[in-house]
Parts: C-alpha cells; structure tokens; sequence
C-alpha cells in the first residue's frame, strides 16, 4: 500500500535514513497524495503498462506507479538514495531501481528488453537544470514512448506549450511542439513539497504523435538551426546561424535563403513557427547537396 504521499511519513524515512537533501539534483519530494493519484491518472498508467521514472527520490511516487502499472523501471542519480528505496519499495515485486544518470542510460534497449520494443510511458519530477536535456534525449534517441508525463516548474510548462513571438518560445517550445501534443493537467503550489521549492509546478503531458506533424528533409539539421537560432537570441537569425559551431553556412547563403521564403533578413528566431523552420531547413539542405555535387 502506497503510504509516502503526505509529510509525516517523508519526516519519518528522511530521518530515519539522516538523509540530507542536495540542492545540486534539485530534489522536492511530493508530500500530497491527492497530487500523486491525479499524476498517475493523468499519465492513463495501466496494468498493461512498462513505466520508466526519472528521480524517484525517495520512492513517492514509485509507490503509486508499482500500484497501477505491470513494471517499473527507476532510475535515481543519487546513490544515497538507494537504501531508501530498497526499503520503501520493499512490499513490491514489479520495480527494478538503477542508480545512474538517466542520459547514460540505454533506454531504447530497456524498451526491447522489458516491453518487446513497444511503446513506454515515463514519468518524472525534473529539476530545472536537466529538463530540456532529458526531454531532448528521450524524443531523439529513437526510444519507443507513448507519454511523457512529468513535473516541472510552472515556467518550463509555459515555455513548452508557448507559441512564435512570446519571450517563453524556444528549441525546447519547437521540441515539443515537433514530436507530441503537449498538455498542462496538473498546477501544483510549492506547498505540495518537501523542502518547499521558491516557485510553483505544474504537471505537463506530452503525447507522441504517431506522425511527424511537418515534415522536414534533415531532421537533426533543423535542430541544429533551431538551437542556434535561439542560442543568441538577441541576434538576428542569419547572425545566430553563421556563429554557430554546429553550421557551416554563411551570412549570405542565409540570407538568400530567408530571402526566398519571403523573409527579412533581420528576422529573429523566436518570430519563425515550426513549419517555417522545417521550410529553411529544406532550402538550406538542398543548396549544401548542390554545392557538394
């Protein structure tokens, strides 16, 4: 029975354990039950269902996904956090905890392993700093995922669910926007957690699309346009393009291609969409054939 969902009992394992929180894996453990069921209902986690977790923490909400889903992988960077979860997670026969840093670990093999190479669900609670590394990692690896369900500070939420010309849209907003349909389901005040965090969370959904919705003749070169593109946003798009150590393209072929999209050569990244994006790409792309041949 899952019990970890309220403060007295994250009191109780935190010092029984002396365990020590550390700021550097940003860790805020869930203390409100209520928040943990909408998350796994949100998620639609079934017995059917291989779920990977990111951040287990103490095993909170580990306990719930054992609860509703046929098996759990954990991974949990912290290695004094493994005891406790050997403990917390105890009652359970359908969990396997790794201690190591997610992007070291092969998840697409994990998927072939435990799922016959189908589509996974995962859910976390990502501290700032590792947000948009994970997210990127797991859409681009070519891992099977039907979800991502995942905490993350309000403002990461906003920034993925963000449009061209707010000062939120980024490669993360394009990411997003590119490989799932992205939800909002869940606002959580930091009152929820433990140690309090200084801001607010929210749970975002995102949905794999089945297809790409835009389709694109180098997808791992719009990337590439899009990071630089936003990686100076202050420059002008060509500028952002011609500095960035990932393209060899010009000022000039740049421009030329913006030119021919209808563009301004003094368009900023953050007015482009998706489709246009894709569209540079495409132009960019063909004239590097044309030059190589």
């Amino acid at each position: 029975m899952a019990y970890l969902g309220s403060p007295k009992a994250t009191l109780e394992v935190i010092n029984k354990y002396g365990f020590a929180f550390q700021k550097r894996f940003g860790q805020n453990f869930l203390i409100d039950s209520h928040i943990l069921e909408n998350i796994v209902s949100a998620a639609n986690i079934t017995k059917e269902d291989f779920v990977l977790e990111i951040g287990p923490g103490i095993g909170t909400m580990t306990q719930y996904l054992c609860e509703n889903a046929r098996e759990v992988v954990a991974v949990e960077i912290d290695k004094s956090l493994i005891p406790i979860l050997q403990d917390t997670l105890s009652e359970y026969n359908n969990v396997e905890v790794i201690n190591e840093d997610v992007l070291k670990v092969d998840i697409k093999k994990l998927a072939e392993e435990r799922n016959d190479g189908n589509p996974i669900k995962v859910v976390a609670n990502l501290p700032y700093y590792i947000t948009t590394p994970i997210i990127m990692g797991l859409f681009e690896s070519g891992v099977p995922i039907d979800s991502i369900t995942i905490m993350v500070q309000k403002e990461v939420a906003d920034r993925m669910k963000t449009g061209p010309g707010s000062k939120d849209y980024g490669a993360l907003s394009l990411a997003v926007q590119y490989y799932a349909t992205a939800d909002i389901v869940l606002k959580v005040p930091a009152s929820c957690f433990m140690p309090k965090p200084n801001v607010d969370s929210a749970v975002i959904k995102l949905t794999r699309h089945k297809d790409t919705q835009v389709k694109v003749s180098n997808e791992k070169l719009m990337f590439k346009i899009i990071r630089a593109s936003f990686n100076q946003r202050r420059k002008t798009l060509a500028n952002g393009l011609k500095n960035s150590p990932e393209l060899n393209f010009t000022r000039e072929q740049v421009t030329e291609a913006l030119v021919s999209m209808g563009k301004s050569e003094s368009v900023r990244g953050e007015a482009f969409t998706l489709e246009e994006f894709a569209k540079l790409t495409d132009i960019l792309n063909s004239n590097e054939k044309s030059s190589q041949e």
